[in-house]
């Protein structure tokens, strides 16, 4: 029998999009994305945007996301989430970043491509099969960097994978705010009541 828990399961199309998608809990998304984006700027407000995007031709392959929004400052956010192992699921991401990015040319010719930053965050139930073994490695930023020096060449692209099947802490290891975010993400389906450790003041 398996053990039901009191709350909506993150890991359906339905819990996911209650827990972040309505305007009645928009707070939590932000909440949510101010602490996975770390000591960047704030979000203050978000806007839900339409998640179907075509693409540029009739024949061109369409991109349904999870959650597709946008802050005060016209920066773009995709939310994904995976609950089961996708082998291509960088490249989807990839392809998912690409519609925010040419969306953002405007018709006409006077236009100097002047871009928004476009973030792409997947919550992930499983971790990536071709990344170095690193079982407590679960959260990845990545952006493009210059190769020789390591410096961050392009700064308004980033990727953010979170690897709950690596996150392994419990009760007194959550020391941030973010650990009880991510506990509370990957149990979430099963809890009876809230946790003390997830009480904050």
């Amino acid at each position: 029998m398996r053990n039901q828990g009191k709350y909506i399961n993150p890991f359906t199309d339905f819990g996911f999009k209650k827990l972040f998608g309505t305007e009645s809990n928009k707070e939590l998304l932000i909440d949510f994305l101010n602490h996975a984006l770390g000591n960047r700027e704030q979000i203050r407000d978000l806007t839900y945007l339409n998640t179907e995007n075509l693409g540029l031709t009739e024949d061109g392959r369409k991109a349904m996301f999870d959650l597709y929004c946008e802050n005060g400052k016209g920066d773009k956010f995709i939310i994904e989430l995976q609950n089961v192992p996708q082998e291509f699921f960088k490249d989807r991401s990839v392809f998912y970043a690409a519609f925010p990015i040419q969306q953002q040319a405007p018709k006409g010719s006077k236009w100097n491509y002047c871009l928004k930053a476009v973030y792409t965050i997947g919550i992930l139930n499983f971790h990536f099969h071709d990344s170095p073994d690193s079982p407590g490695r679960y959260f990845r930023e990545v952006q493009l960097l210059d190769k020789q020096t390591f410096e961050v060449f392009y700064d308004k692209l980033t990727f953010i994978f979170v690897e709950l099947s690596r996150f392994r802490k419990k009760g007194p290891e959550l020391r941030t705010h973010f650990d009880k975010w991510l506990y509370a993400l990957k149990h979430m389906r099963t809890l009876k009541a809230r946790p003390a450790f997830l009480w904050e003041k």
